[in-house]
């Protein structure tokens, strides 16, 4: 057995690995930190144009003296009072849109009105419009032992539980509670109505 050999064998065979790797990696990143062009990249042909071909608009040093002329006078400090005169001059004439609504409403044009069309006044006082129904919705009732009679009452999303003569929602007072209905009094509008017990 020679040991001895290829142990050198191997050794070898890994230092010859690393050299090559070191060199591959040395003009890898050679280019990348500057110590001379990358062997990959090639230097572009130069084109040849002449100034002639490309209209005055086109030409790259009438563009960058457009820009800095542009440049210049909107970065001029000095008031213009000449414009701001004008633009106090100006008169808003609207005729009457609003701009805040997607349909305008076309007004109708006026009929003379002759003494005969005319419509004869109404006769006494207007009548006050009817009270407004109270919301709320009886829906039960219970009694605790030795109490008094208590009722639900819904208001959209709301539970109120109430005897006689409580105020409920800070308007509705309960007048009187029976079996099938509950008597209620709007104190705002002084209107007085009873609601039936309803079923579900």
């Amino acid at each position: 057995m020679n040991l001895g050999t290829e142990n050198r064998n191997k050794v070898i065979a890994a230092v010859s690995l690393a050299i090559v790797a070191v060199v591959l990696m040395a003009t890898r990143f050679s280019g990348l930190l500057g110590f001379g062009a990358p062997p990959s990249a090639a230097s572009p042909a130069p084109v040849n144009i002449s100034v002639a071909e490309y209209p005055a608009s086109a030409r790259p040093g009438n563009r960058n003296t457009s820009r800095k002329q542009n440049a210049a006078q909107s970065l001029d400090p000095t008031l213009r009072t000449d414009l701001l005169k004008t633009s106090e001059d100006t008169k808003y004439e609207g005729n009457g849109r609003n701009i805040f609504r997607a349909f305008v409403d076309i007004p109708r044009p006026i009929a003379p009105v002759t003494p005969d069309q005319a419509t004869p006044q109404a006769q006494g006082p207007s009548l006050p419009p009817p009270p407004a129904p109270i919301d709320l919705k009886f829906y039960g009732y219970a009694t605790p032992t030795g109490g008094t009679r208590r009722i639900f009452l819904a208001q959209g999303e709301d539970v109120f539980i109430a005897r006689e003569g409580d105020i409920v929602d800070r308007r509705y007072k309960v007048v009187r509670i029976s079996p099938t209905a509950v008597e209620i009094l709007d104190v705002l509008s002084n209107n007085r109505q009873s609601i039936p017990l309803t079923q579900g």
